[in-house]
């Protein structure tokens, strides 16, 4: 087969169908019969000078992707299968791709320099090819190597680097890297693809440079050929060059004072001069030391400006030339840029970066920004009118309330005025302006906003004028129009000011809702907005205008089930409009069922809701399977009992959301509706509680489901033991041993990873649940059935109470689990507490704290302790 791979490879391009499947039939059956036989074919074909570019080219690719993939299984799979092979064919294959480096094609040298990075990604964290390194750098140092040879070696250091962690190289080998990376980006190389080769090579090995960096001498000569590669002929090597300098800007920007007069002029003169490509990277710069420093000031210990990192307050100090230079691109802008939503130009990156400036020094930049506003405001040209609204925009968040509320009270007017204007990108500047203000500045609650009961009603009537302008300003008018709401959640007596316009707004987020001339985005902006408008009004004074809302929504779910399906595209469109009506039922069974008297109003039509919702989850599309599945776990809620008479008919769903590995999101959130529902039925859910539990544990303990659906079984664990009681007592030696593990794994998890950190917070956080709905199910009548676990839980709460930093709502949950521990055992508890010391520490801790309910707990917990001790005695 190996002879005939470059006529399956061919064949598998074809355009005629047929060829192209009997092609790769024929290579799924090599693989299958020969996997290092069919690698080894592969890397022959790549490396072959002599072989069709079209045949090289896809060896290249399939080889790469047989070595890695997006799946985390599937990853390991193939790493295990790569491990797996022969030393001496994979010797065979690494040398052949090494070789391949040196072809004069240079699509093969280029895929060969990607199948050699996946190949150092499962290698060299191994330390199973150590002289990678040197047969790489063996290309840059011989003497006569060619310029084509340079290229890709060095683009291969590149790949390598963004493969593999620089924990993975000693040092010498990192300077080895560095010195060849330096000297190919040098001035005197004469070979642009080189030195271009050279420059992004060096933005992936950026990360491995700690030490370099940190030594003066060879910090200076590698900024140096950064700046002489960012005044470069070729815009291609500026623009590589800026890169790193903004991942320098990140990374080292503690040590970057000696270099910041330079490198100010050279972005202020890419940001007037240079190609837009260029330019972007250029301010791009200047955001990421805006992220380093309002990262350095959040931080800070008040006082004491103690810090491990120097702030060294760059943009303070260059803020007088540095927002003139902003304020300019704002200038800049495209015709296109507010209908589509990919476009990244000069003006919108200045403004976003002048908005990052706002957030790092606050006050001080309004002086400098207002005068710009006031001189382009009423200028003729939508440009400078355009430019100073934007301004105006970027910079609400930041200063002070004081600082900004003189100047949004001038000019609310000028902008509400400014939503007439006959340019369509003033009026959507402006909607996304309004939309600002009213986030950050309309807090009734704490005393402070920009709306006043006399301007209230003008606000609204411009903002529901405005909806009905061109879809993306709409978009943006729903924006305002929600955080408008929000802002008078839990108001107080202020939160009736927006009540006598309610009944309007809605009906116009409805109308934009089904309006014909836009996609399917500002449909479920308006419904999100909607759904906004309902949560955070005044059920008091609304409980009339949402029961009438209610059966409008209905209908219009109702009508879903008629539309005529087509296509795939008619379905995805049927299954976004049934997503979102399901998730204004939500809020609206969520808002009537919160207080007693207006709860009957949706009791009354609970049962034509739930008939709705089975008949969207016939439709089987996953987004609506999860709108349908939260909407019915609010419905739950509401019901109560009450609900036991739709489980017949809406088990067969629960049974396939906990079977959905593939759209894990529809699983998690099944998980969590059957937790509402034991909280709703109680006793009343035994029936189904073997087929729930099967599942729940068959969960567990498959490899294929997304980790994060794990959490929230254990504390569905907690839900269903608390809900049926003594009934649990079959699941025991089912469930705590799975408990246990996950217990166990918790201690191994990488906490240096931001990600893996919050899932081990989830985790720790979803076994106390788990345990606590045990402890509280089995108290009144088989408590002892926990004693045996005891010992175990107090030890996961020990090793818990160990973390540094540990997060807040873990402690709640292992404080609260240690009083559910003392009171389900009660007299049997003096045996199991045998170490108060790291209890009265913890306990300690707790009663410091500044959260009045983790305070709450711990009393709590304490009192238990206490009785349970004194019970004892």
């Amino acid at each position: 087969m190996a002879l005939e791979i470059t006529q399956f490879l061919l064949a598998a391009q074809s355009a005629d169908a047929k060829i192209r499947t009997e092609a790769e039939s024929n290579l799924s059956q090599f693989r299958e019969q020969n996997l290092p036989g069919f690698f080894l074919s592969l890397a022959v074909e790549l490396s072959n000078d002599g072989k069709p570019t079209e045949s090289r080219r896809l060896a290249g690719i399939v080889l790469k992707n047989s070595l890695d993939a997006k799946e985390t299984v599937r990853k390991q799979q193939l790493i295990q299968q790569w491990l797996a092979i022969d030393s001496s064919c994979k010797s065979q294959i690494k040398s052949l791709l090494l070789s391949c480096l040196g072809s004069s094609v240079r699509e093969a040298s280029h895929t060969a320099s990607q199948v050699i990075a996946k190949i150092a990604s499962i290698e060299v964290p191994q330390k199973q090819w150590p002289e990678l390194i040197g047969s790489l750098l063996v290309n840059m140092t011989q003497q006569g190597s060619p310029a084509s040879v340079k290229q890709a070696t060095l683009e291969t250091l590149g790949y390598v680097c963004e493969e593999i962690s620089h924990h993975d190289l000693v040092q010498d080998e990192v300077n080895s890297v560095l010195t060849a990376v330096v000297q190919g980006m040098n001035v005197e190389e004469e070979s642009v693809e080189v030195r271009l080769a050279a420059t992004r090579a060096l933005y992936n090995a950026l990360d491995f440079a700690q030490t370099n960096f940190d030594n003066e001498m060879e910090r200076n000569y590698i900024m140096k050929v950064i700046c002489e590669a960012a005044t470069a002929k070729e815009g291609q090597l500026r623009q590589a060059a800026f890169e790193c300098l903004v991942s320098i800007a990140s990374t080292y920007y503690e040590l970057l004072e000696p270099y910041m007069q330079t490198l100010f002029q050279l972005t202020a003169k890419a940001v007037k001069e240079d190609e837009e490509a260029v330019a972007l990277q250029a301010i791009e710069f200047w955001s990421s030391i805006c992220d380093e420093e309002i990262e350095l000031q959040d931080y800070e210990v008040p006082d004491s400006g103690d810090s491990s990192v120097q702030h060294s307050r760059f943009i303070e100090k260059a803020l007088g030339v540095l927002v003139p230079m902003l304020l300019e691109t704002l200038l800049k802008q495209d015709e296109e840029q507010d209908q589509d939503d990919d476009i990244w130009n000069l003006a919108m990156a200045g403004g976003t970066c002048l908005g990052l400036v706002a957030r790092t020094v606050g006050d001080g930049v309004v002086p400098l920004v207002m005068p710009f506003v006031e001189a382009n405001i009423m200028k003729p040209d939508w440009r400078s009118r355009e430019a100073a609204i934007y301004a105006f925009g970027s910079i609400l968040e930041g200063p002070s309330i004081e600082k900004l509320s003189p100047m949004v009270h001038a000019g609310l007017k000028h902008l509400l005025d400014a939503m007439k204007d006959n340019n369509e990108h003033i009026r959507d500047t402006t909607a996304w302006t309004l939309c600002r203000i009213f986030e950050l500045l309309h807090t009734p609650a704490s005393g402070f906003s920009v709306i006043t009961p006399a301007n209230l009603q003008q606000i609204v009537e411009v903002l529901l004028e405005s909806i009905k302008d061109v879809p993306h300003v709409a978009e943006k008018v729903c924006g305002a129009i929600y955080f408008l709401s929000q802002g008078y959640e839990d108001a107080g007596t202020s939160s009736s000011l927006l009540t006598p316009f309610i009944t309007q707004i809605i009906s116009s987020l409805i109308a934009t809702a089904d309006r014909t001339d836009s996609g399917s985005k500002l449909r479920t902006t308006a419904y999100e907005t909607l759904n906004e408008v309902v949560r955070c009004s005044n059920l008091s004074e609304t409980s009339q205008i949402i029961n009438h809302l209610c059966p409008v929504i209905m209908d219009k779910l109702a009508q879903t089930f008629e539309l005529q399906i087509l296509s795939s595209d008619d379905r995805e469109k049927q299954g976004d409009l049934q997503a979102s009506l399901c998730g204004v039922l939500q809020v609206i069974i969520q808002k009537l069922s919160s207080a007693d008297e207006t709860k009957a109003i949706i009791l009354q039509v609970a049962d034509q809701i739930m008939t709705l919702f089975l008949k969207v989850f016939a439709c089987r599309s996953s987004t609506v399977h999860e709108e349908a599945m939260l909407a019915i776990g609010a419905l739950a809620y509401a019901a109560g009992s009450d609900f036991l008479k739709y489980m017949p008919e809406f088990y067969k769903y629960i049974e396939m959301g906990l079977q959905n590995f593939e759209e894990y999101q529809v699983c998690s959130i099944s998980v969590g509706v059957v937790g509402d529902i034991c909280r709703a039925l109680d006793d009343k859910i035994l029936p189904y509680c073997d087929g729930i539990m099967t599942l729940l544990l068959k969960d567990l303990s498959s490899g294929e489901l997304n980790r994060s659906v794990k959490p929230p079984i254990f504390s569905c664990f907690g839900d269903i033991a608390l809900a049926i009681g003594e009934h649990f007592e079959k699941y025991l030696q089912y469930a705590l041993p799975m408990m246990q593990s996950a217990a166990q794994m918790c201690a191994q998890l990488d906490n240096s990873d931001d990600e893996m950190l919050e899932y081990g917070n989830q985790l720790r956080r979803s076994i106390f649940e788990a345990y606590s709905g045990l402890l509280q199910g089995f108290k009144s009548t088989k408590a002892s059935l926990m004693l045996p676990h005891a010992p175990h839980l107090l030890q996961f709460i020990e090793l818990v109470a160990k973390d540094s930093p540990r997060d807040e709502s873990v402690t709640k949950a292992a404080v609260a689990v240690l009083g559910d521990l003392a009171d389900a055992l009660g007299s049997s508890a003096k045996t199991i507490f045998k170490d108060p010391a790291f209890l009265e520490q913890l306990l300690g801790e707790c009663l410091q704290s500044d959260d009045e309910q983790l305070k709450e707990t711990a009393t709590w917990t304490q009192g238990m302790i206490g009785r349970a001790f004194s019970v004892c005695g």
